[in-house]
């Protein structure tokens, strides 16, 4: 039989030997939600250590967090805990992470604390929702690519109806017949931008700043607003296989968009990276060039963020939403992924292209 004390000693060497060696990274905070511990897979999730965040307050580490004090807050006043099952902390660097994280009360030296116990789930969740998302993606181009084909047909013979028809009237009554062939001239341009680009790209060896800045070139010449564009470029990269009118055409369709919902103060930035270990519609990629669109804009309405690439949908009154899944389909044709994360002040747009040897 063991004492009260040597059961003590006991539970006390565990925690000091279990706790650091625990995947789940576990995070201390006092009731000023100042960091009084870190585990090892918690200083490895932050890429910081404890000696660097200790008496920091928690939540001034991150440029955005998903929790807010006010709800860290209320486990103290309540003494409930929470479990949140996608917490979204975004940090100064510009990298943001996906966590499940239960908030707890804890009792150390005789005062309340709140323990965190941290799991990132960005992989899960990445896997589950790119499947997700391509089935209703795929589903809702078909769907749409079904209807555009059925209205296309009678269009045409609607079309062909009115002229046979102008022949047969006067001058003055030739201006009904002329009012319908362009209505329905109209609405064929609408069904063949709804079909989408038909025709494969054209891959071929280049310069993805040459591209980039073709771009700029291009949104710098129709700028009424004045919006500040910043170029980050990494020029190690190398060449890479792409179709440059279809890549520019995705490029500048994204960055419209921001440009119509930002004002005068408004920043794009034009970022190019290489990526490692990427998973790309299903398939692991060694190393592959990311490049980003980031804005300073009001966000992208959380309602719409998981079905922004289909047909049809958009976060503006005035929006086609035709934009954004015809830069998809340009992207999947390039065997590329085109990813959005967004909250207020910041939205980023990432096109992922596979990296491949030279030829």
């Amino acid at each position: 039989m063991y004492s009260n004390a040597s059961l003590k000693e006991i539970k006390l060497s565990y925690a000091q030997h279990l706790v650091p060696q625990l995947v789940t990274a576990v995070v201390i905070i006092n009731d000023k939600l100042k960091i009084q511990y870190l585990s090892s897979s918690a200083e490895a999730l932050f890429s910081k250590s404890l000696n660097r965040l200790y008496q920091k307050e928690f939540l001034d580490i991150f440029t955005h967090s998903s929790i807010t004090a006010e709800r860290l807050n209320q486990v103290f006043s309540t003494g409930q805990d929470f479990t949140d099952s996608e917490v979204v902390l975004e940090f100064i660097e510009n990298y943001h992470i996906t966590l499940e994280v239960t908030a707890s009360i804890a009792l150390f030296n005789g005062s309340e604390h709140i323990l965190l116990e941290c799991k990132q789930i960005d992989k899960q969740k990445q896997i589950s929702a790119e499947i997700f998302q391509e089935q209703q993606w795929e589903a809702a181009r078909d769907l749409i690519r079904g209807l555009a084909h059925e209205i296309k047909n009678p269009l045409g013979g609607l079309r062909g109806a009115a002229q046979l028809l102008a022949k047969e009237l006067t001058r003055d009554q030739q201006e009904f017949t002329t009012m319908i062939i362009e209505q329905a001239d109209r609405l064929t341009n609408l069904v063949d931008r709804l079909l989408g680009p038909n025709q494969l790209p054209n891959i071929e060896m280049h310069n993805i700043h040459e591209v980039m800045e073709k771009v700029h070139q291009l949104v710098s010449l129709d700028n009424a607003k004045g919006i500040e564009f910043i170029r980050d470029y990494d020029p190690s990269i190398p060449d890479i296989g792409l179709d440059t009118e279809k890549l520019q055409q995705t490029l500048l369709n994204i960055i419209r968009n921001a440009t119509q919902v930002l004002d005068k103060t408004g920043v794009i930035t034009l970022k190019t990276r290489i990526a490692t270990n990427q998973t790309i519609n299903g398939k692991k990629v060694k190393l592959a060039v990311k490049l980003s669109i980031i804005d300073n804009g009001p966000g992208i309405p959380p309602a719409i963020q998981d079905t922004i690439f289909y047909p049809m949908v958009s976060g503006r009154s005035d929006g086609t939403g035709l934009g954004l899944s015809i830069a998809q389909t340009l992207i999947h044709q390039h065997q590329g992924k085109l990813l959005c994360h967004s909250y207020p002040g910041r939205t980023e747009f990432s096109i992922l292209l596979p990296l491949t040897k030279r030829a």
